[in-house]
């Protein structure tokens, strides 16, 4: 137990209190040097030791208060900076985008609209290099260089690995894995995943558990990007900061979303046949569509249907 509450505490220090005390230092930074002194540390020094010569502070009962102060709002940002990473993870994989709010999900259409265009005349570029160089292939006898395929095939994936089908790279990344899945074994991710994910081994579990707090953490850099966002109005320094943390978020949040859609698709790849044993599906071999429609037909819930009237009357 005590192991436990040390690490629970270093968690609670690290995610929260530590970063939670940079906001706050920025924050006291900005009320006191706002636009017009932005960089005068003299000014800044000045400011803080008066702070610290305050009789309140001198006391111990007042160091006390100004402490547990101290680490309170830090907490209380750092608990603002995860909720605000909970929405923006959320709007990233943007995978319940049709029930949005309909303005929110009108541009969310519009932007799936333009995105699958984009890819579509991507799409194209990369069949017509492959056809030009399958024609030099045939012409010469050499092979031509892969640069322009490769530089093509790059354009494709920096729009989306499959057509898109949602607002965002990184929800399409996860669309992906899925689309693939049921293209080439005729699984349905949604009803597999939660059976297989109690059949795999540990190894895989905690791969897939590293991937999923990778993505937490990076979206709660982006929560404290936009906790820093509003000290702009008084100090503009905080402007490139916030900036920062957003570009890192960003790049971060896609390497996570890349890295889980890749284990979820490998580990669906590699257990479903396991799955099905241990469901007594008959089979042979590795897995193909006639098993994944009957690991789907066998783990889809049936639809309820309505109670049959029995004619009485009530009462």
């Amino acid at each position: 137990m005590s192991a436990l509450g040390q690490k629970l505490a270093e968690r609670w220090l690290s995610l929260l209190v530590l970063p939670g005390a940079l906001f706050l230092a920025t924050a006291a930074a900005a009320r006191i040097l706002g636009q017009t002194h932005a960089l005068d540390y003299v000014r800044l020094t000045e400011r803080i030791t008066q702070w610290a010569r305050s009789p309140a502070v001198t006391t111990v009962g007042g160091q006390v208060v100004l402490i547990s102060a101290v680490l309170a709002a830090a907490a209380g940002a750092g608990l603002a900076a995860q909720g605000l990473g909970s929405l923006i993870q959320r709007t990233a994989l943007a995978a319940d985008w049709h029930i949005w709010p309909t303005p929110l999900a009108r541009c969310a259409r519009t932007v799936v609209t333009r995105r699958r265009a984009r890819w579509i005349a991507a799409v194209h570029r990369y069949q017509q290099q492959l056809n030009t160089d399958a024609r030099s292939l045939a012409r010469t006898g050499s092979r031509p260089d892969p640069a322009p395929r490769r530089a093509a095939f790059l354009a494709v994936q920096r729009i989306a690995a499959e057509e898109p089908d949602r607002p965002t790279w990184s929800g399409d990344r996860i669309q992906a894995a899925a689309v693939r899945l049921q293209r080439d074994h005729h699984l349905d991710v949604s009803v597999l995943w939660p059976h297989l994910w109690l059949t795999v081994p540990e190894t895989t579990r905690v791969e897939i558990t590293s991937a999923e707090r990778a993505l937490t953490r990076a979206a709660a850099l982006g929560g404290w990007a936009l906790l820093y966002t509003p000290l702009t109005a008084w100090w503009w320094p905080a402007a490139p900061l916030a900036a920062a943390l957003a570009l890192t978020a960003r790049y971060r949040i896609r390497n996570a979303v890349d890295t889980y859609a890749q284990l979820l698709e490998a580990a669906v790849r590699l257990h479903a046949t396991d799955l099905a044993t241990q469901l007594g599906i008959a089979h042979v071999g590795p897995s193909d569509p006639a098993l994944g429609d009957a690991l789907t037909q066998h783990l889809r819930a049936r639809a309820p249907t309505a109670p049959t009237s029995t004619g009485a009357s009530p009462g």
